[in-house]
């Protein structure tokens, strides 16, 4: 009888059902972590895109030259792998684009979006597949807000389309109305003549939108004296600009993508003589917009939260300053304000990871939930990156500046004129302006 127990320990101890249990294989750590890039790499926005990918890239380069990003569940740092989705600035292109990385390469993360109509439609399909997506270029509130998918796995890190125009409006009401009606002798309570020209988009009308809600919700002395809508990509606006001319704005707001807004402020100033102030929305503070607006872009309006040209004061302008070196070191070029948010959108993904201390995407979007981490390029509400618990925006500080002629160079640049504690010069009313 003990004869037979002995040798049924001595069995079970070769099976591993008694003793000491033998301890469990390490998890196999990825080469990769693999991180979708979605960017207009080509098509009408491909200027923005490739700004997007370069400043993409130099992320990508800084992190894995400190190893990578270190995940617990590996006990280990995993370099990163950037991984190109061009969504050839249309909804189409978008919808494959961002499946491809999902399906095909089988991304951990996305980052980036350019266009509003285009992200709405191709962002379905990350809601789908439930991967996290931190978009930074996509400025309609509806991106976290819709209801008909489920937008738990998407992160707003751009400002929208209430946020600008609020920070626009603002802006005009307390140093643009005021300074109109000093040159001609109005009244110090009429209301400054404001015209929309929008493209046909979710941005174009959340723009629109945005601009009434401001106006609306602070009781602004604004009043929008024309709505003109025109087609994405669209490049001659003579005859739109010769309508809005005739209603006799002081300011023409337009909501456009960088070829669109530099021929609409030549075409208005120099064939329509729309000799006007002309407001810019920020996605066209790129070095390329500077160029192609020419000598007509002089006193126009600029409103930004990243600029290739000026370092606001505050805390993070070392990181500003070093961003730029590294940026021309590798470019031998400026930075644009789309490429910064998205070099932004590769570290929150990075940090997102390490808090997480895994790869499953369900653990990512709650660590992205949680984030608070220092702001790092772009100035933001209370120097801290993080998403609200309703919608999952992040919040920035905007700020407006006004370009000038530098003869030297022979392309406008910018100055800061609001708000009052990053001013860098006075707001100018030009000479050639006409109400």
């Amino acid at each position: 009888m003990k004869r037979a127990i002995a040798l049924l320990i001595a069995i079970a101890i070769i099976c591993g059902c008694v003793g000491e249990k033998p301890q469990a294989p390490e998890k196999k750590a990825p080469e990769f972590i693999k991180i979708g890039l979605v960017a207009p790499l080509t098509g009408a926005a491909s200027t923005t895109g490739n700004d997007m990918l370069q400043a993409a890239t130099l992320a990508v380069e800084e992190i894995n030259a400190n190893g990578g990003v270190y995940v617990k569940e590996y006990g280990k740092k995993i370099p990163i792998k950037l991984i190109k989705g061009d969504t050839e600035t249309s909804r189409e292109g978008g919808v494959k684009a961002v499946t491809k990385l999902i399906t095909e390469d089988k991304v951990d993360i996305l980052v980036g979006g350019f266009s509003s109509g285009i992200t709405y439609a191709d962002q379905v399909v990350a809601a789908q597949y439930k991967v996290p997506f931190i978009i930074t270029g996509a400025s309609t509130p509806l991106v976290t807000r819709r209801t008909d998918i489920d937008t738990s796995y998407m992160f707003h890190h751009c400002p929208t389309t209430d946020d600008y125009p609020e920070a626009t409006m603002l802006f005009l009401d307390q140093v643009v109305r005021p300074a109109i009606n000093k040159k001609f002798n109005y009244p110090e309570d009429r209301k400054l003549k404001l015209a929309i020209l929008y493209q046909d988009s979710k941005y174009g009308e959340g723009v629109l939108e945005g601009t009434e809600k401001a106006i609306e919700k602070h009781g602004l002395k604004i009043e929008i004296v024309a709505k003109e809508k025109f087609k994405m990509g669209e490049t001659d606006f003579r005859t739109v600009l010769t309508a809005i001319k005739a209603k006799d704005p002081d300011v023409v707001y337009p909501a456009a993508f960088l070829n669109e807004q530099a021929p609409i402020v030549i075409q208005g100033r120099r064939d329509v003589g729309l000799n006007v102030i002309y407001l810019s929305v920020e996605c066209n503070d790129d070095p390329d917009y500077y160029k192609a607006v020419q000598k007509w872009g002089e006193y126009s309006i600029m409103e930004s939260r990243f600029s290739p040209y000026t370092v606001p004061k505050g805390d993070i302008a070392e990181n500003i300053k070093k961003f730029k070196e590294a940026f021309r070191k590798k470019y031998n070029a400026e930075p644009s304000m789309m490429g910064s948010s998205t070099y932004e959108g590769i570290y929150i993904a990075a940090k997102a990871i390490e808090n997480a201390g895994s790869l499953d995407k369900a653990k990512i979007r709650d660590a992205l939930e949680n984030l608070e981490m220092p702001q790092i390029i772009e100035a933001m509400k209370g120097g801290v990156i993080k998403f609200s618990k309703d919608y999952h925006e992040s919040k920035f500080e905007l700020y407006m500046q006004q370009l000038f002629w530098n003869e030297s160079i022979g392309e406008v640049r910018p100055k800061i004129v609001y708000p009052e504690n990053l001013k860098e010069t006075d707001f100018v009313l030009p000479e050639w302006y006409k109400q």
